[in-house]
């Protein structure tokens, strides 16, 4: 069986959970099928089962606004994946962005169509504030793409509960398959040296946030909070990437703000390396995850496997993952209707943040104990390999359809 993969990031350019999901899924599947991922960018390379081919856009006949410049790139890219051809046995697309290659992929090679979840457009409205229109083409293509897939991936259940709730899916067609977590790779390595390049005093604990600045990841909220942290620690944003240069604003104003009040707020301004990560976590006392929005929250396992407890909202997949009270803590969120990248009482959003960090930073002996439990739990519970299997056996049931 040959598997073609369709993604926009994949190794160097990664800058979400979807990359790292398609590193370490192409990576496993290839022990034992042939695989080839087809990407945006300029990768060329092989080795073993494992083929990588990079697609580039030719934006010099451009004159759209800016803001649909990444739309019609995405869509020039997938024709451009579809036209090259294939004699794989089936096409696997994640993220919007490459929902129209695997729809022309199925359609003119006549190749079954799986389909990752890894966000729902429906679910971020706040995507019309870097898309403008093109939000609507990603509306239109992701609902098109899901509703004619052969086989629906969703990474958590509360992603499955939403595709049946907002699209028009068979259900014996969406089928569960968490994220996984590399546990040779992530694993506890404490680096003082690097703690200090980065401005962080190793000689005194800190709270950690990674992620990129967007609406999804509620960092906004986050900063709000740390004016109601205790003192005695240090607070670690190693946030980058904003979705607009709006958000980019709000960002610098919250943190300057917060940084007059309190000392010990680092602002790490860049989305690190992979080992640099793992020496954050692996320093961390606490990591927090104030997503509005998280389908899965590889993220959290990315902590976990490091040994640090996590403090995280209550939606979504992250439940999942982070269990309450032997894991880490879990804040619920009560989402906005109306605004949903905002709470319904951002305030309170803020505070209960704060209370439950607190909570963990008061009680270092429950914080060991939670530090043991999330290792365990991500050994026992996220492997790749066991994902890959998962995802193998669907690619065997829908070629045999």
């Amino acid at each position: 069986m040959k598997a073609l993969l369709l993604t926009n990031e994949y190794p160097p350019h990664v800058y979400g959970g979807a990359g790292v999901h398609l590193e370490y899924l192409a990576r496993e599947l290839a022990r034992f099928m042939s695989v080839e991922v087809r990407c945006f960018g300029g990768q060329d390379w092989s080795e073993g089962n494992l083929t990588v081919r990079g697609f580039r856009a030719d934006e010099s006949a451009f004159s759209c606004p800016r803001a649909l410049r990444a739309v019609f790139a995405a869509a020039q890219r997938d024709n451009a994946m579809a036209a090259a051809g294939t004699d794989a046995d089936l096409v696997h697309v994640h993220t919007w962005y490459t929902h129209l290659g695997g729809i022309l992929t199925k359609l003119n090679y006549g190749l079954p169509l799986v389909l990752t979840v890894h966000s729902l457009e429906p679910l971020r409205p706040w995507k019309r504030e870097q898309l403008g229109g093109g939000y609507d083409f990603s509306l239109w293509v992701e609902r098109t793409a899901i509703e004619m897939a052969d086989a629906v991936v969703a990474v958590s259940e509360s992603t499955k509960a939403d595709v049946l709730r907002l699209f028009e899916v068979d259900p014996a067609r969406v089928q569960v398959i968490h994220n996984g977590i590399d546990l040779q790779e992530y694993t506890a390595r404490p680096d003082c040296g690097l703690l200090k390049r980065y401005g962080i005093d190793p000689a005194q604990p800190y709270v950690l946030f990674v992620g990129r600045i967007t609406r999804q990841k509620g960092i906004i909220h986050l900063v709000k909070a740390l004016q109601h942290l205790d003192p005695g620690f240090q607070v670690v944003l190693c946030a980058g990437a904003p979705d607009t240069p709006e958000i980019a604003v709000e960002m610098q104003s919250a943190v300057q703000a917060v940084q007059q009040e309190r000392p010990g707020v680092v602002w790490i301004e860049e989305m690190v390396g992979k080992e640099n990560v793992i020496a954050l976590y692996s320093g961390a006392e606490v990591f927090v995850c104030p997503s509005i929005y998280e389908p899965f929250g590889i993220i959290n396992l990315e902590a976990m496997a490091c040994g640090t407890p996590v403090v995280a909202s209550e939606v979504g997949g992250i439940p999942e993952v982070v269990v309450h009270g032997e894991t880490g803590l879990l804040v619920p969120v009560e989402q906005n209707k109306e605004a949903p990248f905002e709470p319904v009482n951002a305030e309170r959003f803020a505070l209960n943040l704060a209370e439950a960090i607190n909570e963990l930073m008061r009680d270092e002996v429950r914080r060991r104990h939670m530090a043991r439990e999330a290792r365990r739990r991500v050994e026992e519970n996220f492997s790749w390999e066991a994902i890959a299997r998962k995802t193998a056996e669907l690619y065997r049931t829908v070629c045999h359809r």
